[in-house]
């Protein structure tokens, strides 16, 4: 199914500095004031990605996302909401992470490899529109997202690493242990799908209104604010078509015309589009998501393209999403 003629979320600022990942370890409360701490920074986003309430890309720095992702999580269980890490949400964070390590051996497979894919993708929309798919760089960057991971966490984590031989084995997030928030279908139902402006986040929550599930989203800007009101689903596409139009771009380049961009995980909506009965509007996947919760769009909700794919669990049609 095609994609309406939509808004774009694409973003335009410049990529935020990474610092060195360091080493997971337990810190002591000091000084009266919690961490988190730097050498627990990795641990924690682990954590809070399996528990359900995502701190967007694990790159073992500290940040905004990290500390509303922890103050989610902490309003969520009934703990003291700070942002930071003190002993009360370490013990929460570790049972409900089943005491699993932060890292593990994970072993290249041949379909980690394969690709193909696409080193060279233009900036340009209309040039993107050339191109038969949006895939992969390489193979580092599509290990990366298979662990919800910045491409320079996995290379600092694995030094002398070639990232592109099968057999090869890299030290990652272990983000690949089930999620026990996951519906399965018909279970679980959900009351709504929201999206704060202020505090750039999306929840899912339930009949009760809690929150089952937090991630960080990127939304509007001064001349495509986030229009605050209430939707509806009305369905999910998987790997979407985006359907480029310069006429809904403030800053389109007035040479350009429309375009027919294919589907691939460097989409400019990425992997997954939850379209809403908001015309021109949607909750999607991004090509970039160290810049999620950094950054503004042009309307639409982005977010990383594995939260993305988790919202659309629960996306199902006719429940409600609403933006405040």
């Amino acid at each position: 199914m095609w994609l309406p003629w939509m808004m774009s979320c694409l973003l335009a600022v410049t990529l935020p500095a990474f610092a060195q990942a360091l080493p997971p370890h337990r810190a002591s409360v000091r000084g009266g004031d919690p961490g988190p701490f730097p050498g627990d920074v990795l641990t924690v986003q682990v954590m809070l990605d399996r528990a359900g309430f995502s701190p967007g890309e694990i790159d073992g720095r500290e940040g905004s996302n990290l500390r509303r992702a922890l103050a989610a999580f902490q309003k969520a269980h009934g703990l003291h909401e700070t942002g930071r890490l003190d002993e009360e949400t370490r013990l929460r964070l570790t049972e409900r992470s089943a005491n699993q390590p932060s890292l593990v051996s994970y072993e290249i497979t041949e379909a980690d490899v394969a690709g193909p894919f696409a080193p060279d993708i233009p900036l340009d929309l209309v040039q993107q529109s050339t191109l038969q798919a949006l895939g992969y760089r390489s193979a580092l960057e599509a290990l990366a997202e298979k662990h919800h991971a910045s491409p320079l966490l996995l290379r600092r984590l694995n030094p002398g690493a070639t990232f592109e031989r099968p057999g090869e084995r890299l030290m990652v997030p272990n983000v690949a242990v089930a999620n026990p928030l996951a519906p399965a279908p018909g279970e679980r139902p959900v009351a709504l799908i929201a999206v704060t402006k202020a505090t750039s986040a999306l929840t899912v929550e339930d009949q009760d209104g809690n929150v089952i599930f937090h991630a960080p989203v990127t939304t509007g800007s001064t001349h495509d604010p986030l229009p605050i009101g209430e939707w509806k689903v009305t369905g999910v596409q998987k790997m979407p078509v985006f359907h480029y139009n310069p006429d809904l771009f403030w800053d389109a380049d007035p040479r350009h015309s429309k375009a027919r961009i294919a589907p691939g995980p460097n989409n400019p909506v990425g992997v997954i589009w939850i379209d809403i009965t908001r015309e021109h509007y949607g909750i999607h996947g991004t090509p970039e998501p160290s810049r999620i919760g950094h950054a503004q769009s042009h309307g639409c909700v982005r977010l990383t393209n594995w939260d993305v794919q988790r919202v659309a669990q629960w996306a199902r049609p006719d429940v409600r999403v609403v933006f405040r």
